[in-house]
């Protein structure tokens, strides 16, 4: 077994000017936002335990390591063929070119640094560390900062683009501030893995298979499990709590439509965050993990050394928790798992914070569970906290405000702490309180100094959440009218033709600028909120270059609300004039669609956001 070498390769020595094949069978990418939120947060808690403000990037040498775990390599016809790893080295191939852009629209120098880990110039062939032809048009794109449609592209491709966006969505350049240039420096240099180089593909997959296979060690959720039954004695108490505990994992890990190894452990890790994370680390360089991270770190560790505060260490107290604590969680955690997945009536909340991937909203919905609490009971928890949850983050986005996994994790452990084991009537005191007295409204935030609605534009952070919003009017109106709610049609990117987002102004300074200061003047009109809506993505394609009065006949067809710019919507159907009139909402048809016409139909857009997501809601689901 000579031939079998390992080396601990940083990212640099992984990736400078070398390109990695995958066999056909394994080049499916399928990381979802959770891997990506998880390896970004990991890398910037790891980063600023070392980090002190000021320090220049040389100081990065002197940082503690960060080991992201090995790959396996094989050596075939002069290729270097990934056997195992291709996730991770896609994952970070996407953050290297996100770290790239970054740094190149900064003016830094570190840009030429990273530039040669994407790809290598091979006599003025550009060759991408992953050599997987069908990908290169898209991480091409990604590198260039282009947009790439994945429309009829393969599951891998949109993957691809969608963890890319995710990973812009973290907003880690700007959570790092003057640290960013320095945390490059380190991740490039201080991050490392263990690169397994073999000369054949037998030994290569022997190698896999032990490693995943007869090789493969005790999981956290294992060792867990192995603490809580060693104090049970008796056969029959030791036995019923372990095939609940096996049973309870594989009903988590074997979830239809989306079986995932890893989601018990997730569960676990969100069960205890919730319900027992009394302190998070300090906001300041050097500062220690605490319960919060810990948890998130290694969950059966900090629950052994934590036995008094959860009540475990004795028969009868980790057999409760065997048999009755972790399976409640666990079918809590389920179902607020199929609500993200399925559109579902009377948890909607869930759906809609899932399709903004606010994937914190998996702990904070277990805070105010108590074991004991019946279907009902649970089922109003988890919506009132999710409909809370769905009005803070659409406040915060339509001001520009980040909500992404970093960023809010102290603001969701305060959260967490203080609906904890909550009655119902109670949270929703304590949620509605909060929303009340909150400085970020759809109107602005005086403190932040953000305009609110009145200044959002469609952009790259804000398209995710203008799509949400415009989705969730388009579906208002809708339903206000008479119709069928549609919501979860409208945001289905799967479908065939899927809806985009589709600007009323045209694209055409020259023809249509005359109003305009300037084509920046121009371009921020077109792309306000209050000037876009959702077409189908062939009907979208068809308009782009079309003025407002050539546009206006096809939105006619379309859903209500962009009918809603055209006089047909007001002649034949008496539901959605009712529906105005009662709500009160400024519609009216426009035959030309100047400023003053779209100051109009911004001040329409403030009016449905704050009926949408009114606190009153909270109050609705007061039993």
């Amino acid at each position: 077994m000579s031939s079998i070498t390992p080396h601990y390769r940083t990212i640099t020595e992984l990736l400078q000017s070398r390109s990695f094949s995958i066999d056909e069978y394994q080049r499916e990418y399928k990381w979802e936002r959770a891997n990506i939120e998880e390896l970004v947060t990991d890398l910037q808690n790891k980063f600023d335990t070392s980090y002190i403000e000021g320090d220049p990037p040389k100081k990065a040498g002197e940082y503690a390591d960060y080991f992201l775990g090995s790959i396996i390599v094989t050596d075939r016809n002069n290729k270097s063929y990934l056997v195992d790893g291709q996730q991770r080295v896609t994952s970070l191939t996407l953050l290297l070119i996100h770290l790239y852009r970054e740094a190149k629209g900064r003016g830094l120098s570190v840009a030429s640094t990273i530039e040669p880990l994407i790809f290598s110039d091979d006599f003025g062939e550009k060759t991408f560390n992953l050599a997987i032809p069908e990908r290169m048009p898209v991480i091409e794109a990604l590198f260039n900062g282009e947009d790439y449609s994945t429309d009829g592209k393969e599951e891998s491709i949109r993957t691809i683009v969608e963890r890319y966006r995710d990973i812009e969505s973290l907003d880690l350049a700007n959570d790092l501030g003057a640290g960013f240039e320095t945390f490059v420096y380190w991740l490039l240099r201080r991050v490392g893995l263990i690169e397994i180089s073999t000369a054949s593909d037998s030994q290569a997959y022997s190698i896999f298979e032990t490693m995943n296979d007869r090789g493969k060690p005790l999981s956290p959720v294992d060792m867990l499990k192995a603490y809580l039954l060693a104090p049970i004695e008796a056969a029959d108490s030791r036995s019923n709590a372990n095939n609940i505990w096996k049973h309870t994992v594989l009903d988590l890990i074997a979830w239809e439509p989306d079986p995932d190894v890893e989601r018990d452990a997730a569960c676990i890790k969100a069960w205890l965050r919730a319900q027992y994370a009394e302190s998070t680390r300090d906001r300041k360089a050097g500062a220690t993990d605490k319960d919060w991270e810990l948890i998130g770190s290694a969950f059966h560790r900090w629950l052994r050394d934590n036995e008094k505060r959860i009540g475990t260490g004795g028969a009868q107290q980790n057999l409760r928790v065997m048999v009755e604590e972790f399976p409640f969680f666990a079918r809590a955690y389920r179902m607020i798992l199929e609500a993200s997945r399925t559109y579902t009536p009377e948890l909607k909340s869930v759906f809609f914070n899932a399709h903004n991937d606010f994937t914190w909203q998996y702990t904070v919905l277990l805070a105010p569970l108590c074991v004991g609490d019946d279907d009902e009971t649970v089922r109003a928890k988890i919506e009132v906290v999710a409909a809370y949850l769905d009005i803070w983050i659409m406040r915060r986005t339509v001001n520009y405000i980040r909500v992404g996994y970093s960023t809010v994790s102290y603001t969701m452990w305060l959260l967490c702490r203080d609906i904890r084991r909550k009655p119902l009537g109670e949270l929703i005191d304590i949620l509605t309180d909060k929303l009340r007295s909150d400085d970020v409204t759809f109107e602005g935030s005086v403190g932040k100094g953000r305009q609110g609605i009145s200044a959002l534009r469609l952009n790259q952070f804000s398209r995710r959440y203008i799509y949400h919003l415009l989705a969730r009017i388009t579906a208002y109106v809708e339903i206000g009218s008479g119709q069928a709610d549609q919501f979860d049609n409208y945001v289905d990117r799967r479908q065939k033709n899927p809806y985009d987002i589709e600007h009323v102004r045209s694209d055409s300074y020259d023809r249509d600028g005359a109003d305009f200061d300037s084509e920046q003047d121009f371009d921020a009109w077109r792309n306000d909120v209050s000037g876009l809506v959702l077409l189908r993505a062939d009907v979208n394609r068809s308009l782009q270059n079309k003025t407002f009065e050539d546009k206006t006949p096809h939105y006619a067809k379309q859903n209500l609300y962009a009918a809603s710019f055209t006089a047909s919507a007001y002649e034949h159907q008496p539901q959605f004039l009712k529906f105005r009139d009662v709500e009160g909402l400024a519609f009216r048809p426009f035959d030309r669609f100047g400023k003053a016409e779209q100051d109009e139909r911004s001040a329409l857009v403030l009016a449905l956001a704050n009926k949408i997501w009114s606190v009153d809601r909270l109050e609705a689901l007061r039993p």
